[in-house]
């Protein structure tokens, strides 16, 4: 009896100090996983923290960046105005001077106009007072713009290789320089030309060069001395036999080359002076 109350606390005894240690292994077990669970927790926060910190401080550059672009951008516009300002002006600076162009060549074309309607009336009145007596074949006139052409036949003014004046020169010479005298704005160039036939040498012509210049100056100075025209409007010019008007291999074709033209022009000066006005 008594060896079974002795069993029956030694079991007792037994069975307790087994639960015990079975809640203590489960309470540690709980402690471990929960530990686990603090350094976890612990290790997210600070990979978390890191990530912010890397966030934060792209965020902050990004902020510096758009300052530093904020910056340049006001400077860009402060420039853009001042350009603009500076484009606005040249533009009305070029629109002005293109106006004061437009005004200076209508004042040209106007000047030109009116100078080729008194050409043409110049050519008229020299056609009507020139076709008395002579044919048109001897003598033409014509109107190129601001330029008046008379040419005349060899044969009405001067003796064949001769620089000598015809009797009848100084009647068409005369009609001509009645003309020119009325017409005191003009400049008068005198050409002469010959066909290619070599002339017949002599101690004051040696070819067709000095024939053609002691031509045009033969009639200068009937125009000057029989008509009183100005010498300072006068040009002579001697063009040989490099300009024909035909071929020189038939009488006729050489005929033709061989004449003297009358150019009645505007002067120079007057026409520099024209092309250097201001407009106002």
């Amino acid at each position: 009896m008594k060896k079974l109350v002795v069993l029956i606390i030694v079991t007792s005894v037994m069975l307790s100090s087994c639960v015990s240690q079975k809640k203590y292994t489960e309470l540690e077990g709980n402690f471990n996983k929960k530990n686990q669970e603090l350094v976890d927790a612990k290790a997210d926060l600070m990979k978390c923290r890191i990530e912010n910190e890397g966030k934060i401080t792209s965020l902050e550059q990004q902020v510096i960046d758009l300052r530093k672009d904020k910056e340049k951008t006001l400077e860009y516009v402060d420039n853009l105005t001042v350009l603009s300002k500076s484009a606005s002006e040249n533009i009305k600076e070029t629109l002005s001077q293109m106006g004061k162009k437009d005004e200076y060549i209508k004042y040209i074309q106007k000047a030109i106009t009116r100078k080729d309607s008194i050409n043409l009336a110049l050519g008229f009145k020299l056609k009507s007072v020139l076709k008395e007596g002579f044919s048109d074949e001897d003598i033409q006139v014509d109107v190129e713009k601001t330029v008046v052409y008379i040419s005349i036949a060899d044969k009405l003014l001067f003796k064949s290789g001769s620089s000598t004046i015809s009797n009848n020169a100084k009647k068409v010479l005369g009609k001509v320089a009645e003309v020119i005298a009325a017409q005191p704005e003009l400049e008068v160039m005198v050409e002469g030309y010959t066909d290619n036939k070599k002339v017949i040498k002599n101690s004051s012509i040696k070819d067709n060069w000095d024939l053609s210049v002691k031509r045009s100056t033969a009639v200068i100075r009937v125009l000057q001395n029989d008509f009183n025209i100005e010498p300072s409007r006068l040009v002579a010019a001697g063009r040989s036999e490099y300009k024909p008007l035909e071929s020189n291999d038939t009488v006729e074709g050489r005929a033709r080359n061989r004449r003297t033209r009358i150019v009645l022009m505007p002067k120079l000066d007057q026409f520099f002076n024209l092309l250097e006005s201001k407009v106002e």
